[in-house]
């Protein structure tokens, strides 16, 4: 559906985007992840066909973006990060145009239905919350019928049940046949949707692959915590785990690895008589990953990672 060979992009003396190859299936959800200035928004950008690459060659379902993007246009949906309307349109007006571009588009209304916007069918775009204009920059990137979509920052301004109804829409969309490519930086968000996900940092992928894949190969520790009063933590040392203590609340936390870990523990505080609550397991997800690669959590980007 899509290959990225040796791409790279500049600008001026300033490498956004350093010698990256990757693919992405059919009937894939594929996510990008990075923090800010990591290569993301470029990337996407060069395989919508809104930027030209530097070097590189990039094929979207036997296109060239830069070249064919009027053909592409036609197969491919674009929902970007920031997008502005007419602000004195009203929501169907606004699908009706959209419509007249493509030679085969999808009935509006249904998107409108399956977005919750029906009701919203003849206000104003002025008269929208942000989390509506979301939706409804959804709905546009899908008036196409296309065969691929790109989804940047799918959720930002929704609320969290909207959140979750937006995630089984996009799974439907995949069940339909769609493949999707998501940029975002929420991890519950693309751990629950992603099937393969990029990690970029400074320009580079630095890592690619199932999120479990991801998760094992990094190998970090598991975390317990729970609630325990004056408790000596030096027997949690000798078993050779890391211990944290919150002394303000009691929280005690412990890290470690090995397969029996969270077993000795419990056996550890049953043996010895210690009272404890509120007890809390946590295996490594793929926001400990991302903390473990680039020390923070991504929060929104810019909309060009270098101006």
């Amino acid at each position: 559906m899509i290959t990225v060979d040796s791409l790279s992009i500049k600008y001026k003396d300033f490498c956004a985007v350093d010698n990256i190859s990757f693919s992405v299936n059919k009937c894939e959800i594929f996510g990008i992840i990075g923090s800010n200035g990591a290569g993301k928004t470029s990337t996407v950008e060069c395989i919508e066909g809104l930027r030209k690459p530097t070097s590189g060659r990039i094929n979207v379902m036997g296109f060239e973006p830069w070249k064919d993007r009027k053909k592409l246009q036609e197969i491919m949906g674009v929902q970007l990060q920031d997008t502005s309307y007419q602000e004195r349109a009203k929501v169907y007006e606004l699908c009706e145009l959209y419509s007249s571009f493509y030679n085969n588009p999808m009935p509006y209304n249904e998107l409108l239905g399956a977005m919750g916007l029906e009701e919203k069918r003849k206000a104003y775009i002025s008269k929208l919350s942000g989390g509506q204009k979301q939706k409804l920059a959804i709905v546009l990137s899908l008036i196409s019928n296309p065969k691929l979509v790109f989804l940047d920052e799918l959720t930002t301004g929704l609320d969290p049940k909207a959140r979750r109804q937006m995630w089984d829409m996009i799974l439907k969309l995949r069940e339909n046949g769609l493949t999707i490519v998501i940029v975002s930086h929420f991890m519950d968000e693309v751990e629950t949707l992603c099937d393969r996900i990029a990690i970029m940092s400074k320009g580079h992928i630095e890592n690619i692959g199932t999120i479990g894949s991801i998760i094992s190969e990094y190998d970090l520790k598991q975390k317990i915590s729970f609630k325990a009063a004056n408790l000596d933590v030096e027997g949690f040392k000798k078993l050779g785990l890391e211990v944290t203590v919150q002394k303000e609340n009691d929280v005690i936390t412990l890290l470690g690895k090995a397969d029996d870990y969270v077993n000795r523990v419990l056996t550890y505080l049953t043996e010895n008589n210690i009272a404890y609550k509120d007890l809390n397991v946590k295996k490594p997800d793929l926001e400990d990953v991302f903390l473990d690669m680039v020390g923070y959590i991504p929060e929104d980007e810019v909309t060009h990672d270098k101006k």
